[in-house]
């Protein structure tokens, strides 16, 4: 594919796909400012309706993937046109279409789109959450998008036990 005449979005898509982020800073740093970035981020689809995040976890491309998350103004959950997916139902796909010995590999793409604030309570077209299409063998994916789920629908009633500075060991101990 060449450079010359290529459009932005055209580039944008392309550098999803194939995980190329040379490409990426190019593109990012002719578009100027933030604002232009971000609404190149937000608007730019391809030919199914899918994001810039949805043909980047599709793919696996996580070091563009990671690049676009530190954008400011990034909408990190936009539902696809096909199948109403987010990009987290996304990589959840990308994952299971891995072999069974790459999927620790693989789940670093969701596990980035989680960090970065995905909702995994979000349900597409067929009503189901990222979890709920995760291949059932893959018990480490399940529960690292069951732990999410629960952070977001606990908020701030989540307790960090690792911070608990009370006295330590048992109550029989005390004489």
């Amino acid at each position: 594919m060449s450079d010359d005449g290529a459009s932005p979005r055209e580039l944008l898509l392309e550098a999803c796909r194939r995980n190329n982020t040379s490409l990426l800073t190019d593109l990012l740093k002719s578009l100027g400012s933030a604002e232009n970035v971000a609404r190149l981020l937000n608007t730019a689809t391809d030919g199914v309706g899918g994001f810039c995040l949805h043909v980047a976890a599709s793919y696996g491309s996580y070091e563009v993937l990671d690049m676009l998350l530190d954008q400011e103004g990034l909408e990190v959950d936009p539902v696809d046109r096909l199948e109403r997916d987010t990009p987290l139902h996304k990589a959840v796909r990308f994952v299971n279409g891995l072999g069974m010995e790459e999927w620790e590999a693989g789940a670093v793409i969701v596990e980035l789109l989680l960090d970065a604030g995905a909702d995994p309570r979000t349900r597409n077209k067929a009503k189901l959450k990222p979890f709920e299409l995760v291949d059932p063998r893959n018990t480490e994916l399940r529960k690292t998008l069951q732990k999410a789920e629960f952070a977001m629908m606990a908020g701030d009633d989540v307790v960090d036990n690792d911070e608990d500075e009370g006295p330590t060991g048992s109550a029989s101990d005390s004489e």
